[in-house]
């Protein structure tokens, strides 16, 4: 088995006592600000008013920036850590999408 190598930033310390520190909240805003988007696409799939939509468009997108800014920091401080994708496994993932695509009603237009 390969070592998969993590992708991250060198660590911010915060303190480690029971009270919430900065990267506690940082974790809670952005699994928060995930939960919102989520249900804001939700929303937004199952809206049959224009008005309706076009809001609820404006504070989704509104509400993704947010996730992405909070997700930024999150990186920057070290908080947040990736894992490196795997080449072989993205190639294969790449193949069988290619192969899914020939099924489509319109031939191998979709890429």
């Amino acid at each position: 088995m390969q070592n998969q190598q993590g992708i991250q930033n060198p660590q911010t310390q915060v303190p480690k006592t029971p009270r919430m520190n900065d990267r506690d909240f940082a974790t809670d805003l952005l699994s928060m600000e995930k939960y919102m988007t989520a249900s804001y696409n939700n929303a937004l799939n199952e809206a049959s008013h224009q008005g309706l939509y076009q809001d609820l468009l404006s504070i989704f997108n509104e509400t993704q920036n947010e996730q992405r800014e909070i997700f930024n920091l999150m990186f920057r401080k070290g908080w947040y850590k990736l894992e490196e994708a795997d080449q072989q496994k993205m190639q294969q993932s790449y193949q069988n999408h290619q192969e899914y695509s020939s099924q489509f009603p319109y031939g191998n237009q979709m890429h």
